[in-house]
């Protein structure tokens, strides 16, 4: 086995560089650093030597101090790949994370989402001199249910345009195909023939930004952000509302839900690893039957005197 001085700088320079070439995105590594870095700062052993009660310590230390369920499983996430990494550069032999369990967190809250009409007028509030390639991307999460990341690293060569396919290369370094709409394509081949030239002429990125670099993550969150603001200001039922970018691919997905899409089918739309995920949106329909219910009042006899 390898042998690796015992200070933290170098782990995480190990981890780091590991995560890079597993193709991780440049948030999740930020973020799994950071975890890392807590945990082991606050382990008094070698990572060699620790044990799964030693991870059960840190995580029972960041609940006291503040952290929910959903933060809680973000450290066990974190510190289970960093092992899972270790163990694959030959430093560690066991993941002691492996046995320590999930919390369980409460999925059944319906998520945020615009309805048609709020979609339809979000859309026609996006102007400027970049409009069709706002549009475009705006399209592709809320009826194609992209995320933010996966517009940012798509390219040209995604698009097939002798079948209206779109593959889109997502979380866990998968693939998914998505058929489009017809009007949904014509929107895209319209940005393509307004797209920026990128400064890098091998750079193939379908949304370019105004300095001719592949559009960032960032920037899609802000233009959206900025018309979501607007919006507020015209809708009551917006004000006080959290709405980024998101959850326009939430959008997405209700809408589908609502239009009696299988929840399999939109799992593979959605690109979810796991069904439960998907799951969420059913609770969405839900609603829906509930107020349909609510809007004819029941008739109860008199008589019962209830």
């Amino acid at each position: 086995m390898v042998q690796v001085d015992d200070y933290d700088d170098d782990w995480l320079e190990l981890f780091d560089s590991w995560m890079k070439d597993q193709g991780f995105t440049i948030r999740t590594q930020k973020a799994y650093l950071g975890d890392v870095r807590l945990f082991l700062g606050a382990m008094q052993k070698s990572v060699a030597t620790m044990e799964a009660i030693d991870v059960m310590r840190f995580l029972t230390k960041m609940r006291q101090g503040g952290a929910g369920d959903a933060a809680r499983n973000r450290y066990l996430s974190a510190i289970r790949t960093f092992f899972t990494a270790m163990i694959e550069l030959n430093l560690v032999q066991t993941n002691p994370s492996l046995n320590v369990k999930k919390s369980k967190v409460e999925k059944n809250q319906i998520p945020t989402y615009l309805d048609e009409k709020l979609l339809t007028v979000f859309l026609e509030s996006i102007e400027g001199k970049y409009q069709i390639r706002n549009v475009a991307m705006f399209l592709l999460m809320s009826y194609a249910g992209l995320r933010v990341s996966e517009l940012h690293r798509l390219n040209i060569g995604d698009l097939n345009k002798s079948n209206n396919i779109l593959q889109v290369f997502g979380k866990g370094r998968k693939w998914r195909v998505i058929p489009l709409p017809i009007e949904l394509v014509k929107v895209l081949n319209k940005a393509l023939q307004e797209r920026i030239e990128a400064r890098n002429a091998t750079e193939q990125a379908f949304f370019v930004s105004q300095f001719g670099r592949r559009i960032s993550v960032r920037m899609i969150q802000t233009i959206a952000e900025k018309n979501f603001e607007a919006l507020k200001k015209s809708y009551s039922e917006l004000q006080g509302k959290s709405i980024s970018s998101h959850k326009l691919r939430h959008t997405f997905a209700t809408m589908q839900v609502l239009a009696g899409t299988d929840i399999r089918t939109l799992q593979e739309l959605l690109g979810h690893a796991s069904i439960q995920t998907t799951q969420i949106y059913t609770h969405v329909g839900d609603k829906q039957k509930q107020d349909a219910m609510n809007r004819v009042p029941t008739y109860v006899p008199e008589s019962l005197g209830i």
